[in-house]
């Protein structure tokens, strides 16, 4: 993999991670932008002790533009977008409208706020406007994973950042405001609810060992895996369908994955993801979540892996979060976690050619 870096006409970093040596990055940004906005707010909520991102300014982000109009296609005569070249493998750069960032911010005098500081970054995974990451080939999955490891790095290292979180969100069921296949990344200033959470719950041994290792001697909710990785549906899981994908051995973090490891990632992850798409005969809206350890505290106890779950509970059914969930955290699932890791089983998400 080749990593050229590269800086947009606002000043935004943007990264090329190429699959050919001979891979040339020198088209410049040519579009006249305004500056970045200010850093957003973080609010301080002493009920539940957490903080509040205040971002008022991604109300003017991009939100679902027709295809000729994406700005995560490739730039092409004098249509510009965010990136420059006129192809590309995988990049990665900071995103215009960022829930965190490093700039400076006014806040208000009267209550306990302080700047969000951190970094968000958009991850593309493909030039390829209708392509998807369930038709990308595991060559492509590895060079996406090479590159949220570089970033995972690099975010780790910067001054206040507490926790790098790397996500995909598909679909507009999901709220997702472009189409192009993309992901995002975030490196937050603290370390987040439900880490902190698992960490509480953890204490001074690695409670997501003894599930894993729970799960994959039982067998009933394991949907797929390799001789490196298990994907399996949790046994209390919260979503209609939702599979955890992880290691075999315990690493913390996603640049603690040997070669080995991250290259039988890439064609289990799109077995399961196939057999999401197959479970109604239509692309599953989804998210996917990569729980890395936090940059200071807790990497002992903390076991990477990557929550893919859907809000579809049937083929015309979605899952909202109504009164129990959204105002008291209390989860009710209509699909029984062993009858969905049955239907998963049951389906056919081979990548072909592998």
């Amino acid at each position: 993999m080749k990593r050229l870096p590269t800086t947009l006409a606002d000043g935004r970093q943007l990264i090329y991670f190429d699959e050919r040596d001979d891979a040339v990055r020198d088209t410049p940004d040519r579009r006249d932008l305004p500056p970045p906005p200010p850093a957003s707010q973080l609010r301080y909520d002493a009920l539940v002790d957490e903080w509040v991102a205040i971002a008022a300014h991604r109300q003017t982000r991009t939100h679902l533009p027709p295809s000729d109009e994406c700005p995560l296609c490739p730039s092409r005569g004098d249509r510009l977008t965010e990136i420059p070249a006129a192809e590309y493998d995988v990049v990665v750069f900071e995103n215009r409208f960022p829930s965190f960032s490093d700039r400076p911010v006014d806040l208000p005098p009267d209550i306990v706020a302080r700047p969000a500081q951190g970094r968000c970054e958009v991850v593309c995974f493909t030039s390829d406007h209708n392509a998807s990451f369930t038709t990308l080939p595991p060559s492509r999955v590895r060079t996406v994973l090479e590159a949220l490891v570089d970033r995972t790095v690099e975010l780790s290292a910067l001054p206040g950042v507490e926790q790098v979180f790397c996500f995909e969100n598909r679909g507009v069921e999901i709220g997702v405001t472009l189409h192009h296949p993309h992901g995002q990344i975030y490196a937050y200033p603290f370390v987040t609810p439900r880490t902190r959470a698992m960490l509480a719950a953890a204490g001074d041994r690695c409670v997501y060992a003894d599930l894993l290792a729970a799960e994959r001697a039982a067998g009933t909710r394991v949907v797929a895996a390799n001789e490196h990785w298990t994907a399996f549906v949790p046994v209390a899981a919260r979503w209609p369908f939702e599979v955890h994908i992880a290691p075999n051995r315990r690493v913390p973090d996603l640049p603690a994955l040997d070669d080995a490891e991250r290259d039988a990632f890439g064609p289990l992850y799109l077995d399961v993801l196939r057999r999401f798409d197959a479970l109604f005969g239509n692309p599953m809206p989804y998210i996917s979540a990569w729980h890395q350890a936090p940059v200071r505290v807790g990497r002992d106890v903390s076991y990477l892996h990557l929550q893919l779950f859907s809000i579809r509970r049937a083929a015309n059914k979605l899952k909202y979060l109504a009164g129990s969930e959204s105002a008291m955290g209390v989860f009710i699932n209509d699909v029984v976690p062993e009858e969905a890791a049955e239907m998963l089983r049951s389906l056919d998400g081979v990548v072909r050619g592998a």
